[in-house]
């Protein structure tokens, strides 16, 4: 069914959830940082997070913290999150989640080491998730573009692909 999206009707990719859930994967471990962005207050706060792991084939992204910092409040009264990516070439990846775990790994020593009480783990469970890969090499991307705008037409320039609610359902339960 045809959306009233002219971008993402020309791009849309479907190959399967199993495909989608592995580029989706090899993308954000390639990208290594992201933007998390949690609900504060009324507001919305962003700041850039390295990933520190990967769970349930890369969906769900485990982030070091320090606890004391205003997202670790966010997440305590609002597990919504979201934490997005993108690199050089315009490909980018948003995954939409909920706080699944905020844990302090220490023994009461404030030290900055790995004992730190104030580190702590953020996993992020991914609910949906919504990326776009770069369809063939840069030149014939920029000819698609050029093209476009010569005839109008929505140029084809990346792979977009969402993973809804359900297929990661699905995918949980294999």
């Amino acid at each position: 069914m045809a959306s009233s999206d002219p971008y993402k009707d020309k791009n849309q990719d479907e190959p399967g959830t199993a495909q989608k859930i592995e580029d989706l994967s090899s993308f954000v471990k390639s990208s290594k940082f992201g933007m998390m962005t949690t609900r504060s207050g009324e507001l919305l706060a962003s700041r850039a997070m390295a990933v520190a792991g990967q769970e349930a084939d890369g969906l769900d992204l485990i982030f070091h913290t320090n606890n004391q910092s205003g997202k670790t409040d966010d997440l305590s009264s609002d597990p919504h999150v979201n934490v997005s990516f993108i690199n050089a070439s315009g490909e980018w990846a948003s995954i939409s989640g909920l706080k699944a775990w905020l844990g302090d790994l220490g023994d009461g020593k404030h030290d900055g080491s790995e004992n730190d009480p104030r580190i702590g783990v953020i996993k992020v469970e991914a609910k949906t998730a919504t990326y776009a890969l770069a369809k063939g090499t840069m030149v014939g991307r920029a000819i698609e573009v050029v093209k476009g705008a010569v005839t109008g037409e929505t140029a084809n320039v990346n792979k977009l692909r969402e993973i809804s609610e359900q297929e990661i359902k699905q995918h949980r339960g294999k």
